[in-house]
């Protein structure tokens, strides 16, 4: 089965002949990597070709001969083509970050994705609060101010001579919140 996978065929090469008329075929990178003939049921050939030796000479270092032959073994052949992409994928970051290999990139990645989450949020929050506030400044102004008639002239005094004056009942305006203040997002994706 023949896919292609990053920039790397994973097709079994044919078979070159080495040297001219010589009747070995042309050594896999894994086979000239441990300095041995390629047999010509060599599990690593298809996998590993001479035209790339580093990224053999990786997975050698990571994760030893033996161990990548007998792990492309006993898999079936359908499926070795991405496991061999996935042990120099993961051999190429380890060289290049012994510590956390890939899972330094993966744990960046994840905590780039958490403060996108986190913006999101606070931004769908802030949209959600002006859209409140515009609501309710459109319904305070469609609403009908009821102003209470005047009273007849008679009554506008009280007794003690204080004047009643009717005052039309005042509106507030919707205050404008801040998201901030009632949105916790510091613990946002954690778990507890």
């Amino acid at each position: 089965m023949s896919g292609m996978t990053g920039n790397v065929e994973m097709q079994p090469e044919e078979d070159h002949l080495e040297g001219g008329g010589s009747s070995y075929p042309k050594r896999c990178a894994a086979c000239k990597y441990l300095r041995r003939r390629c047999a010509h049921d060599c599990v690593l050939a298809p996998y590993f070709p001479a035209s790339h030796p580093h990224r053999y000479a990786c997975v050698h270092r990571v994760f030893g001969a033996s161990n990548v032959a007998r792990l492309l073994q006993s898999l079936p052949v359908e499926e070795r083509g991405q496991a061999a992409e996935t042990l120099a994928m993961e051999a190429q970051w380890r060289v290049g970050d012994p510590v956390y290999g890939c899972t330094g990139i993966i744990n960046s990645l994840l905590e780039e994705i958490l403060a996108a989450q986190c913006e999101l949020a606070r931004t769908r929050a802030q949209l959600d609060m002006v859209a409140a506030h515009g609501a309710q400044l459109q319904l305070v102004q469609e609403a009908p101010v009821h102003l209470a008639p005047p009273p007849p002239a008679h009554s506008l005094q009280r007794p003690g001579g204080h004047p009643h004056v009717a005052v039309a009942p005042m509106q507030e305006e919707a205050p404008f919140l801040d998201p901030d203040e009632f949105l916790d997002l510091d613990g946002f994706g954690r778990s507890s």
